[in-house]
């Protein structure tokens, strides 16, 4: 190559010599251009002669520097893709088009004219780089920084760019600082994605680049197996997720705020009344921490604690009733009750209440969907009717005899009464003692009193007379003395 170089060199300095400098020339309009792969590439150029005495016979470009220099547009790489514009006097431009990396090369104009060995390379040509686009992000961000994308080649591009971004193949038409550079402020978890760049007209991307956006666990929920009823008894699994970057790995479960168990899963089997309660997931991962919305497990099963209680005193008189109730601890809640007295197969009742008429041993049976109990039974005793009649007879009498003596002391007092008026109206000369016969409760003193007739009066000085003092015997064995008139004689 260096004695190719040589030998050019030398042959160009001596036509220079013969011809003159500046009649033989090859002028590039650049001679480095930066091209994007997949695009259109032209490389500019003019070149002159001395038009005396020659004629130009072929005019090329060329890319390498070897004994026979290639035609290009004969070579099957660039003969669809390489057009020429110049005109074979002044122009020789060229436009090459869908360029690839396979073509960075070093580009020549070569022309030959009709004189023998009378030839000339155009030095010192064009450098041509071909480029991808290439994104530059940081390979994670947390959720709230700012980052910053920059779209880039390994060259610098020659023609003046306009890049557009993507993200997901969707074009961003906001938050781009600066031509190459795309901001993103305060970063979300939604500006994750694949972003990737292009210059505006042309339908050639960059290879996009990941951006990963971090951030702590979001949207906790828990899930129950099997949903639906949950019956005791049955094996049941709660299981934990949750949105985070990157995925947490560290799940706790809480049920009412004390801890159970760790993991994403949390399994129960053989269920029980016990296992009712709200359950909590906690997820996280580096970036912090969230807990999940409560969920309620309710575990079902069938009436235990069956109980019977007696409302009032488990002894009654023949013809009164007694309630009995019934309570049991179930889920659902029992809304069935039998009733049943021992040692009969039927049902003697039904309902939460039932009213005893009869003295036994009675219990009740609570149902629900999942089952049913039995309670114990209980005693109910109820006392013959002829007792009571006794209670009703002897409050009867008493209530009689109260009011035989009130009707007494009403009869006695209206007869005391009728007593006293009829001596009233008697003789006022004559002083009347009526007397009532007593008799002793233990023997009788006196069967009959008659009235005694009045005997003269003794007159004694000084001393009072007495008259008649008339004498009546009642069988009530009361005495009544009533003083009718009484004279005082001196």
């Amino acid at each position: 190559c260096h004695f190719l170089a040589a030998v050019v060199l030398t042959l160009y300095i001596s036509w220079q010599c013969v011809y003159g400098q500046y009649d033989w020339d090859v002028s590039y309009s650049s001679t480095h251009i930066c091209a994007l792969k997949g695009s259109t590439v032209t490389m500019s150029c003019t070149f002159r002669y001395p038009t005396t005495g020659y004629q130009i016979i072929e005019a090329f470009w060329t890319k390498t520097q070897v004994k026979e220099f290639p035609d290009l547009s004969k070579d099957p790489e660039y003969s669809q893709r390489l057009q020429y514009l110049g005109d074979k006097q002044q122009n020789c431009s060229i436009r090459l088009s869908h360029v690839t990396q396979k073509d960075s090369h070093k580009y020549y104009f070569r022309f030959i004219t009709d004189k023998p060995n009378v030839k000339w390379l155009g030095t010192p040509g064009v450098n041509l780089t071909v480029t991808d686009l290439q994104v530059e992000a940081p390979e994670r961000v947390t959720e709230g920084h700012n980052v910053r994308l920059t779209c880039k080649s390994s060259c610098t591009l020659t023609d003046r760019a306009t890049f557009i971004w993507y993200r997901n193949s969707q074009p961003l038409t906001e938050r781009r600082d600066g031509n190459n550079q795309l901001l993103l402020q305060s970063v979300r978890r939604e500006d994750a994605g694949r972003y990737s760049c292009a210059l505006h007209g042309q339908k050639k991307y960059s290879a996009a680049v990941t951006l990963n956006v971090m951030y702590p666990p979001k949207s906790i929920s828990v899930s129950i197996r099997p949903s639906g009823e949950i019956v005791e008894g049955d094996s049941v699994t709660l299981s934990c997720s949750s949105d985070s970057n990157p995925p947490a790995l560290n799940f706790s479960w809480f049920k009412g705020g004390t801890f159970v168990g760790s993991g994403r899963i949390y399994s129960i089997s053989n269920i029980s009344s016990d296992h009712s309660e709200e359950y909590k997931c906690k997820s996280r991962n580096e970036h912090g921490e969230k807990y999940s919305d409560a969920v309620n497990l309710n575990v079902m099963y069938p009436p235990r604690s069956v109980s019977v209680s007696i409302i009032g005193s488990g002894e009654i008189v023949e013809g009164d009733s007694v309630t009995l109730s019934c309570s049991s601890d179930s889920n659902p809640p029992a809304l069935n009750f039998s009733w049943f007295k021992e040692n009969q197969s039927s049902a003697v009742g039904s309902g939460q209440s039932f009213s005893a008429l009869q003295s036994g041993r009675f219990y009740c049976e609570a149902h629900n969907q999942h089952g049913s109990q039995r309670s114990d039974a209980v005693t109910v005793t109820v006392h013959p009717g002829a007792d009571r009649n006794v209670i009703v007879i002897a409050a009867t009498s008493g209530g009689l005899f109260i009011i035989i003596i009130i009707i007494i002391s009403i009869i006695k007092r209206i007869k005391r009464r009728s007593t006293i008026h009829e001596y009233e109206n008697d003789d006022p000369s004559v002083s009347t003692y009526t007397a009532l016969d007593l008799k002793s409760r233990s023997t009788g003193v006196y069967d009959t009193l008659t009235s005694v007739p009045p005997t003269p009066a003794v007159h004694q000085s000084g001393s009072s007379d007495y008259e008649n003092l008339p004498v009546s015997v009642r069988s009530t064995g009361l005495l009544n003395i009533i003083s009718k008139d009484i004279k005082y004689r001196h």
